[in-house]
């Protein structure tokens, strides 16, 4: 993917005084003034704005990064009478080719953050979406977040969970869909779990919904495994699991990838021994087992990543299991799935010198892999996820729940 060259802009002096920009791909053929403002469709009332004189004299676009800055209150003034006018056309329209509809506008509320850069990185590339941004200093401003929230057709919340309860507030009646990844809603009343591959019937709901939220990288690869087996009725849902996992230190934010890029940090630790993980409410109800698996989770020195395990006893299966139905089952659920890769039973062929099974090998993809080892004389089986925790863990769900809410093609903006 292309580098975040555009941040660098957006945080210099392009933007000067102006609170929110519209990002653009350079080599689009440049519009009227109106129409470079908020679409195509909206010429009309940002040009009743601009007689009112709610916008200051248009910029160009800054170089050949394709920046067009606007003041707040244009923007939002024309974009707001816009915006209802395109969800609804788009939320018509969904399922069908979206090229034909004008880009839909995407507000990345905290955009800073880890998963908040990484959402960017892949939106900038993505052929029917245009960034709405604020200017640094107004990223904690609440009325200009108001604005941009309920100006835009969707809104990714990269946020601590009480920050994103706050900006739903803000949101309030607009027709933004929300795609929050954060923990805040995850087995919130009236919210889509976005994991599409889970169930399936997922897909459709999240199409449908406009309030997503995105799931925790350890629950992605603990769900990806068990729900299948439970929904097949291979693993009972009063069964009790351990779920050992590991992952790089970018799962713990910008404090923790600081100390591990520093020179004094420890080569792997194991955390969470209270019991009592966030996640362990999401990997409970979206299974559908009775009770929350004891979780176990480290962080290695490496940056991105991940391996969630889960050890069984044939004998905590339904009578006559085998390692071989397990697989059976996982392959059925899968079938045609383009993001979710079923390996092989027993596949030592993808263990790294013959003995191990590296945690980034699928680290700047949307990809989820899974794996099985039995062995049917001991009465055990071994089951694996691998991810990476900032692509199907976090941002590149965000991507693809956006695209199913939008209306637009599943894998755009995530490469292959």
């Amino acid at each position: 993917r292309a580098p975040l060259a555009q941040d660098i802009v957006a945080q210099g002096s392009v933007l000067g005084s102006m609170a929110l920009a519209w990002v653009t791909p350079a080599a689009t053929a440049a519009p009227s003034f109106a129409d470079r403002a908020v679409g195509p469709v909206a010429s009309q009332a940002t040009s009743a704005a601009v007689s009112r004189g709610c916008f200051s004299a248009p910029q160009e676009a800054c170089g050949s990064s394709g920046f067009l800055a606007t003041t707040a209150a244009g923007a939002t003034i024309a974009a707001a009478a816009a915006g209802r006018g395109r969800r609804q056309v788009r939320r018509r329209g969904r399922g069908k080719a979206a090229t034909s509809r004008a880009a839909a506008k995407v507000f990345i509320d905290g955009e800073a953050g880890t998963t908040g850069l990484q959402v960017r990185e892949r939106l900038e590339a993505h052929p029917d979406i245009e960034l709405l941004s604020l200017a640094p200093e107004l990223r904690k401003d609440e009325a200009a977040r108001r604005d941009a929230l309920r100006s835009a057709d969707a809104a990714v919340l990269c946020l601590p969970d009480d920050a994103a309860r706050a900006a739903v507030e803000l949101v309030g009646d607009a027709d933004t869909v929300i795609v929050d990844a954060s923990t805040a809603h995850r087995v919130a009343d009236g919210w889509v779990y976005g994991f599409a591959e889970m169930a399936k019937e997922q897909k459709a709901a999240i199409t449908a919904s406009k309030r997503i939220s995105n799931p925790g990288c350890y629950p992605t690869g603990f769900i990806g495994m068990v729900r299948p087996l439970v929904d097949a009725g291979l693993l009972p849902k009063d069964v009790g699991l351990t779920v050992p996992a590991v992952s790089g230190y970018s799962g713990g934010g910008k404090g923790l990838i600081e100390i591990y890029d520093g020179p004094d940090h420890e080569p792997w630790g194991a955390y969470g021994f209270g019991l009592n993980h966030k996640h362990l409410p999401e990997m409970a109800k979206w299974t559908g087992l009775e009770q929350e698996p004891i979780f176990c989770p480290a962080v290695g020195d490496f940056k991105q990543g991940m391996v969630v395990s889960v050890p069984l006893r044939l004998s905590q299966l339904k009578p006559g299991t085998t390692p071989a139905d397990l697989h059976a089952a996982w392959t059925a659920h899968y079938e045609g799935s383009r993001f979710v890769g079923v390996m092989p039973l027993n596949p030592d062929a993808s263990l790294e010198r013959g003995a191990f099974l590296r945690p980034d090998s699928v680290n700047d993809t949307n990809r989820l892999e899974l794996f099985c080892w039995g062995n049917e004389a001991k009465g055990t089986a071994w089951l694996l996820a691998r991810l990476d925790n900032l692509g199907k863990g976090a941002s590149g769900a965000c991507v693809q729940n956006l695209n199913l809410a939008l209306g637009f093609d599943e894998g755009a903006g995530l490469g292959p």
